[in-house]
Parts: structure tokens; sequence; C-alpha cells
């Protein structure tokens, strides 16, 4: 077996629209091809063997041990590395299940498709599910070490790659209340919501933490000495700089037992507390002086109680747990060392942070505490009787939060909210030492000892003892308060022919309305009035530039098959999903080799509709027209034709469409009609003597009006947006060159040359053709263009693109100029297979009066040439 390619799916895609995260490889069975695993000696043992947890994949029989009834009766590889790439990740934690296998039109290679929760996980579990299975056929086995390793590098890169415990709690609850996010790429911010409604968090630090209470916070003298100001009860302490500062500093504290820790650390390092004597003190200060940046280590009094989190949000406290430091419990029977161990086997328990809890380690530190407490690893604990791993209670050295969100005294909760304004921040935790919680510190000697900017959610979501908090939910609440938007309008335009200029009228009318719009086409991606990047950029990447900019009001998206196929949508949902046609163009690229199966990839546009959003379809094209059975929200049809049966019955239910009628676009829905304007006014359309253009409108009204664009601005949008170089280049673009007039139009398929063939023919005049086709279509679609340039073109000029993209120099020409010798056998032509020559010789020997269409590889090359004759 050989991969011969995998590509990530990132959103709704051909394979499924519900399962956004899939690979897709491409694997060649070579030898297999013809050998189901019932005819490989020993496969179905050998798998069984290595992957027994295998029977709880139910497969087509549909019930418990299914698939290896198929693997033992006979089953094709592809789908045998399917599951194993499921089961892969299963057994590392990585909940997946959507599967599927398919052969391509090439026998032997097939697609084969599997969920990841990971990327790199799951592209890693697709390549050790070859190996394995290859393993097994060559040897009968796959060695367990390998197994073993392979779970190791999976759980690995989950690990490295997932989400901290405290922004996962944040993306889940974005996720239940339809908040879309992405991760940026930098300081591991997340975006919520899309452009001008975004917000972005940084673990728990939001849009809305000052960078003046960040500071504050991360300042802990400065900090105790904002709150003694303001009369909260904070431990009497001191900040030295130097060794020889710390005698004076434990007198000015009033003595023994003190705290001594760096002044600007966090997560516990560097901190030892309870010091009783000159010789402690001066081993901890030398550990918080490590840890300190400024090398600045506070010294404080030590206070008697437990160690308490108060988590306060947008001013008002959500939860508390108390933090138990890490400790083992006796029972009279196991040392200190095997109830670590055993501690460590509760599977809550991770490292770092991959889990609700972290294991406890023996290092330096914890000895240091046992022997405080006159205790080693070797000691057996009488049952109940505690031992302490860490002096201080952070859950990422392994201690264990219990809630006592219930417990809290009134006047401390009161307290704790006071605290949050005093310092500024919206997302805080607060430290607390106090004998009991529920009772005033005040009158238990209990203090604040630090707050802390972006506290960590992991022990209030998941705590050891009590109730789980949703402190996630009141951060949403602050970021999108109720009936505030997270998302912006998204329109995505697809279909064969027609995206680019759909893209841009639809984006041009958005602007009549003020609003800033972001929209990607093949010329490049726009923000507002500039280009941001150039080139061709329909893709999902160019997708989420518009989607992550905060300035943009409005999306409009060209979303075309390549980046369908290679990597899914950038977005969940779409407001509009407008698909103009499904011509056959592409056939035989990334295995779509019918019409039906393009029309099932542009069908993806019209089931991300949301249900309050419109999918609008072309009624005068039939795989478009289907694509309604799929729609979850609203249809809305446009067609050339208000006679159109679709048409008719939908406007039976009160349906919303768009058509061409009596010289007019026009809106309809239900009996109503709207008239947008005449044909002959709108300049994209030519005067009216290019249909295809009139659809584009039609498509493009339509998406605005059913998003409740006032009709004027619909209306003032189609008169002034014209089919020039400037707004559309490439797309229809029309130049009078004085005697005669030369047309630019970017149609690279039979669809797109029979569309501007419709235009061409209402041409007074001679008109000559500069055509050609790209080298990887397949030999009858070029074989079309040219019969379709003879019955347009009473002259043609046939030229090559400079990428020939796998044919030999001349191959696509011979195609084209076969095709227009079937069909008009003593047609006018030649081949000048250079574009630049071929474009000047036909603008040199065109008739006057005539019309020079050229179909070009490179618009803007073509473009400059006849601009310079037209400045002549």
């Amino acid at each position: 077996m050989k991969i011969l390619k995998t590509l990530t799916l990132r959103g709704p895609n051909y394979w499924s629209i519900r399962r956004k995260k899939l690979i897709v490889m491409r694997l060649d069975l070579e030898d297999l091809a013809e050998r189901p695993s019932n005819q490989i000696p020993g496969f179905y043992e050998g798998l069984v063997d290595i992957l027994p947890s295998l029977v709880e994949h139910y497969c087509s029989p549909g019930h418990r041990g299914g698939f290896f009834e198929r693997v033992k009766k006979g089953t094709y590889m592809g789908h045998i590395v399917e599951h194993v790439a499921l089961e892969l990740q299963e057994l590392t934690k990585m909940p997946v299940g959507f599967g599927r296998t398919r052969e391509t039109a090439t026998p032997g290679i097939y697609n084969v498709v599997f969920e990841y929760v990971d990327e790199q996980a799951g592209r890693y579990a697709g390549r050790a599910a070859v190996r394995l299975c290859q393993s097994i056929i060559e040897t009968g086995s796959y060695p367990l070490k390998e197994l073993e390793q392979d779970l190791s590098d999976l759980k690995d890169l989950q690990a490295n790659a997932a989400l901290g415990p405290s922004t996962q709690t944040l993306v889940t609850e974005a996720e239940a209340r339809n908040i879309p996010w992405m991760p940026l790429s930098a300081r591991a911010m997340v975006q919520l919501g899309y452009g001008v409604n975004q917000k972005r968090i940084q673990a728990t630090i939001s849009d809305y933490s000052g960078i003046l209470a960040v500071e504050l916070a991360c300042d802990k003298e400065a900090t105790k000495t904002i709150l003694l100001d303001a009369g909260v009860p904070v431990p009497r302490g001191t900040t030295i700089q130097f060794f020889e500062e710390l005698e004076s500093a434990i007198a000015d504290v009033g003595g023994y037992p003190i705290v001594i820790k760096p002044l600007d650390a966090n997560h516990g390092r560097g901190i030892t507390i309870d010091v009783n004597s000159w010789e402690d003190a001066e081993e901890a200060y030398d550990l918080a002086s490590k840890e300190s940046k400024t090398r600045s280590v506070i010294v404080e009094r030590f206070y008697k109680g437990s160690d308490h989190r108060l988590l306060v949000i947008n001013g008002k406290l959500v939860a508390v747990a108390e933090r138990v430091p890490a400790s083992v419990v006796g029972d009279g029977q196991h040392t200190i060392e095997e109830l670590i161990a055993i501690t460590n086997e509760d599977p809550r328990r991770g490292e770092g942070h991959d889990n609700v809890l972290t294991k406890i380690k023996v290092d330096k530190t914890s000895l240091a505490i046992l022997d405080k407490q006159g205790l080693r690893l070797e000691t057996v604990l009488d049952k109940g009787e505690v031992a302490y791993l860490r002096a201080t209670a952070n859950l990422s050295t392994g201690g264990v939060p219990i809630d006592r969100t219930d417990e809290i005294h009134p006047q401390n909760l009161w307290m704790a909210e006071r605290v949050s304004k005093i310092i500024g921040l919206d997302i805080m935790g607060i430290d607390v030492v106090t004998p009991d919680i529920s009772k005033p510190l005040q009158e238990v000697d209990g203090v604040i000892v630090e707050v802390n900017a972006a506290p960590g959610f992991r022990m209030h979501v998941a705590p050891s003892q009590g109730l789980s908090r949703n402190v996630a939910a009141p951060v949403m609440d602050m970021l999108f308060p109720p009936d505030t938007p997270s998302r912006v309008p998204i329109v995505a335009i697809t279909g064969t022919n027609g995206k680019t200029t759909t893209t841009r009228l639809t984006a041009h009318i958005y602007r009549q309305t003020g609003k800033v719009v972001g929209y990607t086409s093949t010329d490049g991606v726009y923000i507002g009035d500039y280009l941001v990047e150039k080139g061709d950029n329909t893709g999902p990447f160019s997708a989420a530039m518009i989607l992550k900019d905060p300035t943009v009001e409005v999306a409009v998206l060209e979303s075309a098959r390549g980046g369908i196929l290679r990597s899914g949508l950038a977005f969940d949902s779409c407001d509009v999903g407008i698909v103009l046609n499904v011509a056959a163009d592409h056939l035989g690229l990334g295995d779509i080799n019918t019409i039906e199966q393009m029309a099932q990839v542009k069908g993806v546009i019209a089931e991300v509709v949301h249900p309050d959003g419109h999918a609008v379809l072309n009624a005068d094209d039939p795989l478009v027209a289907a694509m309604a059975e799929k729609v979850k929200g609203k249809v809305a049809y446009f067609s050339m034709n208000p006679d159109n049966e679709i048409i008719e019955n939908h406007l039976r239910r009160d349906g919303l469409a768009a058509v061409y009628e009596n010289g007019y676009l026009s809106i309809l829905e239900g009996q109503f009609t709207l008239r947008i304007e005449e044909a002959v006014n709108i300049p994209m359309t030519m005067g009216g003597m290019a249909p295809f253009m009139i659809a584009n409108a039609l498509a493009a009204c339509l998406a605005a009006f059913s998003q409740g664009v006032d009709i004027e601005d619909i209306r003032q949008g189609v008169r002034t947006f014209t089919a020039s170089a400037e707004q559309t280049p490439g797309r229809m673009n029309l130049f009078n060159l004085g005697e005669h007039h030369a047309l630019v139009d970017y149609a690279h398929n039979p669809a797109g040359y029979e569309a501007v063939g419709e235009f061409v023919k209402n041409w007074q005049g001679q008109r000559l053709g500069v055509v050609g086709g790209p080298g990887d279509r397949r030999d009858e679609d070029l074989v079309l263009l040219g019969q379709i340039a003879a019955r347009v073109f009473d002259r043609i000029i046939v030229k090559e693109d400079d990428d020939k993209r796998g044919r030999d120099r001349g191959e696509a020409a011979d195609l084209i100029i076969k095709g227009i010798l079937s069909e008009k056998p003593q047609a006018d032509y030649e081949a000048i297979l250079d574009e630049t020559e071929a474009i000047n010789y036909g603008l040199d020997k065109v008739d006057k009066g005539g019309l020079v269409v050229v179909f070009p590889e490179s618009v803007t090359r073509a473009i400059s040439l006849i601009k310079q004759r037209e400045s002549v």
C-alpha cells in the first residue's frame, strides 16, 4: 500500500456537512487491489490480536463485532485502514466515529476518510494504520512495542495541540451558544465571533481586561498596597531585593512564622510558607529570588488556615474553591511512595494541564516537605494520617479543589466583588487564607494574600468534591450580552461560471448601505475600498482572513470547488448561499469525475445555509434546483424565464424569487412583484445583450433583498456597477479601440464559452476569437471548446497557456483545432501558441467594426496589451 496524498478538512465539506474535521487519505492498494482480507492468510487473526477493541466497531451489520465480521468474510484494505485509524485515536481518548471509504475512478485507489480531533494526530493515525495493516499482511502481526509507541506519539501530539483547560471551557460554552471561534496565530489567542462582532481571549484574559489592571495584579506588592489603603485585610509584609535585608524584614513583619515568595512569579513557583527558622528563611529566600525576574522577594507574616480561590467575573463572585495541597492519606499498609503511585492512577490526573487534576511528582521540594513532617517515602502512614507533598495548594503541582461556593459568608462575597472593582479586572482570581470561609475574614484573622489575572477555571469546573460550576457562562454573558450578535452576515457564492462577477456585484450592493464589506474572489481579498491581498483567493484561508478582520461588517465570499475539496469551508454556516450553475468543468480533478459529483461539491454551500438564511438557487439549472431538497434554511430561486415551472410553484407557496421579465430584473414574492431596473440600464448586462450577466445580477439582487437590503440600495448598486477592467477584471471587459472593439473574459470551460457566445452573437461586425483552454481539462472538454468557438466566431486564433499543466506543447491546441474542424470543416483558423503574440495578431487583423474576443490565461497581460493600443 502507498499513501499518495493526505488532505486535512477543517470545515463543512464534500464528505460531510456536520463532521467538519476529516482526514482524506488517497491510498493506492497496489497488489492488494484484488485481494480482500479473507484472502490474506492470518490477517483476521493478527488484527484481532493487536486491536481487540475493534470489536466495538459495529460497521454495516449494525451490531457489536460487525466490523470483525466484515474482515472475516472479506473486505478491502482501504476500509480496514479507515477503522484502524479511528480506533488508534479512540485508544488515546480522542473521540471519533465518522469514517467513509470510496474507490476512485482509478481501480485500486481509494479515498479513505476518517474523523480527527487534532489534525496532526489524525494524519499520524492514518500513517500508523497503514503501517499496522501492512505489517500484519507481511508478518501476520504488529509488534506490541510499535503499537505502544504509536499510542504514545498520538497522546503527545494531542497534548501539544490541545487548548488549555480554561480556554477549552470557554470554547465549549461558546459552541453551546452557537458562537463561532477560531484560533489565532500568535500568543495562544482565540477569536470568538466574526468580523466587527468578534471578541478575543487568551486563556482567561479577555478584550475587557485592561492592561493597567493586569499589570497591577502581576505586581503583588503594589496590589497589597492598593488593597491596604482600601481597608482590605492583607498580610503584613515587605519587599526586599538583597539578602542582607532579610533579617530586618522578618523583624518588621513580627517574626516567625513567615512566608517568602517572589514578587512577580505565578502558579505557586518559588513560594515557601510557614518558615520558622533562619536556616529555612535563607533557603526560601534563594528559591524566591531565582524565580523573580526582578530578583525582588516578598516577606510576609504567615497566616494559618486553608487556601481558597474566589473567582469574580464582571464584578460578580461566581465560584469559590478550597485548594488542598498535594497529599496522600495513609491506610496502614502502603508506603508514602506507593500511595503517591496509587493516587496518580486516578484517571482524572494527567500531565500538566491535560486533565482535570495533575499527577503528584516526587522531587526535591516534595522530599523537603516530607522531611519537615518527619516523614520519608518509605514511611507507612497510619490509617487516616495525612502526608503533605507540597506547601502550596496549586492544582499544577497536584493540589485538589473542593467547591465552597455555597458556604462563603456574605461579607466575604461583598469584599471579593469590591476587590475586583478596586483592581479593575473583568476576570479575577482572589487568593484567600482563612480557617473558615463561612465567617468574615476579620473575625478569624483571614487575609487576601494576592489577586490573579488570567485565573484558571479547572478547579471550579471539575472540583474533586462539591458541585461543578459553569464559570464560562458569565464570561460569555459579559462578552456577548443577550441579543448581542457574535457573527456578521455571510454571503457565500459558488458555481462553475459567474462567481467573481456575482461576488463583486453583491459586495458593491452591500457597500451602498454604508457597511464595511470584506470579500474574496479570484482577483484578491478586498476590505472596504482596498485590496488586501492580490491573486486567486477563493479558498478557506482567504475567507478566514475576512472573518478575522475586526472592521468587516459584511462578508461576501467566493467559494470555489478547489478550496471545498482541499480544506472544506472556513465557516460553519452562512446567511445566504448562492449557487449559480453547475457545468462540466474541472472534471477528472480531485476525484470528481461526473457533473453530478461536481453538483455535490457546489451543493455544500446550499447545505450550510442556517435555518433563518436563504439558499439562492438557479431554477434554470436542474442540478442546482435539486439542491433545495437538502437546504435547511429557506430557498429563493432566480430564473431568466418568468414562466419557469419551479418558480411558479414556489411563488404559489409565497416563496421568494428573482426573474427576468419584460426586460426588467424583478423580485417576486407570492403575488407581489417589485421591479428593480430595466436590463438596458444595468451596465454589466452590456445593454441587455449578455444573458448570463443578467442571471448573475438576479442572483446578487435576490441575495441582498433576502437579507433586508433596501431596494433603493440594490437599484443604486446595479446601476453603478460596471464590468470594467477596474471593477471586474477578466469578466466581460469591453474596450473601444476606435475602429474596432476588444472583449476580455476569463471563460475557460464550455459553459463559459457558451455564455460569452450569447453576447458575441449579437455583435454587428466580424467576430474574431483568440481561444485556448487549460491543459488539465479532459480531451473531450478541449474538443468541445473548439466546437463552440467554431459556432461563435468568424475567425479563430488558437493559442496555448504558458502553464501546460502536464500536456506537451501544442497538444491542447491540437484538440481545440480538432473540435473546430469537426464543427466547421472550412473554418477560418490558425494556431499561434504564444498568448501575447496571438492577442497582438488578432488585434492587428480584425476588420474595421469588428470585435476581438480574448479568453486569456493571464487577464492582467491581456488587458495590458489592449490598453497599450487604447492609449495610442
